[in-house]
């Protein structure tokens, strides 16, 4: 009669299970240590981010979807246009790819930057007074994706206009398709903006 053998692939996968497990909280808690600036973030833009944003409210994809029902709330897309890139030459066609965006917001490219011109500042500032028709109660919500500072720096400069209920979508884009809830091809509001600052 041959001796059991043992089964080695249990313990390997609890151990496995258990690296993985911690692991993963290691990058959650490294997520949560960013500290916010005191001014904007400047570059960089696609990095961690931190836990809140000073005088605004973290939201979720679902918290949105109430703000919108419920509030009426503005939502604003704050990821930058696709632009001509400069090495394709003047005569070469450029189409650039449709921006999908959650169903119902507003697209405002290019005020998500930490230095905006003052062109930019006011394209902002009037998009923002136009749609909240003045009002600064008015609930407003900034997203762009994940690990993303554009929307932190947009909720950021609405706060020191003088916005009172802000709304911080920090997961935003991947969280709103995680949920399943509609999209829609978003055109870049009106006006004269620039990019960034040199």
């Amino acid at each position: 009669m041959k001796p059991k053998q043992r089964n080695s692939v249990k313990p390997v996968c609890t151990f496995l299970a258990m690296l993985i497990l911690l692991l993963s909280s290691k990058l959650v808690l490294a997520s949560t240590d960013v500290p916010e600036p005191a001014g904007y973030r400047m570059e960089d833009y696609d990095a961690p981010v931190p836990e809140g944003l000073h005088g605004a409210t973290r939201v979720t994809a679902l918290d949105v979807k109430k703000l919108q029902t419920e509030k009426n709330a503005l939502v604003v897309d704050v990821i930058p246009e696709h632009r001509k890139p400069d090495f394709l030459p003047e005569n070469q066609i450029w189409i650039p790819v449709p921006h999908k965006g959650l169903a119902g917001a507003l697209w405002l490219p290019d005020v998500g930057f930490g230095a905006l011109s003052e062109v930019t500042e006011h394209y902002f500032r009037s998009h923002l007074q136009k749609a909240t028709e003045g009002n600064f109660d008015h609930p407003v919500v900034f997203y762009c994706r994940i690990d993303c500072w554009m929307s932190w720096n947009a909720g950021k400069r609405a706060l020191e206009f003088g916005y009172t209920e802000v709304y911080w979508f920090a997961d935003g884009i991947e969280d709103w398709a995680f949920e399943g809830f509609e999209f829609d091809i978003l055109t870049a509001a009106e006006g004269q903006r620039q990019q960034k600052v040199e």
